[in-house]
């Protein structure tokens, strides 16, 4: 059986980190284990790690550099290469995952893939009532949904109750910067590795995902929609600073072109 390492990203929100960890609790898929990737989370957060290790037979590893900035990639690598599992699944610290999130990413991944998945985005008020409560009832969220699609609690609900098997049409192909989460994504260890991880000179808000995903593809890997299949709860938070958005995009595209020409050659 495949074996699974769960990549978690989190920065300062141990109360949604706790969600996200519990909802990984229930996996139809067992043969897993978890690596939390903390870019340099206070003491609260290293406290709900070792609360979830103390109660569930999963395994649990905690990664944590200093907080020196946001370097997201840097972390990313950390776990990649601390890993034990032959397949990848990059998720962060605030979604909330069905329980088949698992098995619906094995489904999909073929030898010579990587799968970018979709989300369900919640607003803030349901948001900070799932955060009070401290659980989400994904049974009861179903039996609710007009109700909560109607107040825009939910940006969309019939993935919940839609899910559809592999195919031709997953496939992308070419590279496109659309659905590209790095809260949802999933390839071979392997192949995380073959290219390096992610590009460490990448720092702060910087497309860190799709990077990561063009060079996998440029490597000669597969990209595969999960949509209508791995959906997450993606909990609001405030936008982050994304001042140096225009210099990343300019990056990535020069990256992008080059590698393109010298693969033309």
């Amino acid at each position: 059986m495949i074996k699974v390492s769960i990549i978690i990203a989190t920065y300062n929100w141990p109360e949604a980190l706790d969600l996200c960890l519990n909802s990984l609790k229930n996996q139809t898929f067992k043969n897993f284990e978890i690596l939390v990737a903390d870019d340099g989370s206070k003491d609260s957060t290293r406290k709900i790690i070792e609360s979830y290790a103390a109660n569930s037979s999963i395994k649990i590893t905690h990664l944590w550099q200093e907080d020196i900035g946001c370097r997201k990639t840097l972390i990313g690598n950390k776990a990649i290469h601390a890993s034990n599992g032959d397949y990848l699944i990059f998720l962060d610290g605030d979604c909330i995952v069905q329980p088949d999130f698992i098995e619906k990413h094995i489904s999909l991944a073929k030898e010579g893939c990587a799968i970018t998945g979709s989300r369900i985005l919640l607003n803030q008020e349901f948001t900070q009532k799932i955060l009070f409560e401290k659980k989400i009832d994904l049974i009861d969220l179903k039996r609710q949904f007009i109700t909560l699609r109607f107040k825009g609690y939910l940006n969309k609900v019939l993935p919940l109750f839609f899910k559809f098997g592999d195919g031709f049409w997953r496939n992308y192909k070419k590279f496109i910067w659309r659905r590209i989460k790095g809260c949802n994504m999933s390839c071979w260890r392997k192949d995380a590795l073959k290219i390096g991880g992610f590009d460490e000179t990448i720092t702060g808000w910087g497309h860190e995902d799709a990077d990561f995903i063009f060079r996998l593809e440029n490597s000669g890997i597969q990209r595969k929609s999960g949509s209508w299949a791995t959906e997450v709860l993606h909990l609001f938070h405030k936008v982050r600073d994304q001042s140096n958005n225009t210099d990343s995009t300019k990056k990535l595209m020069k990256k992008i072109e080059l590698m393109r020409a010298q693969h033309s050659k």
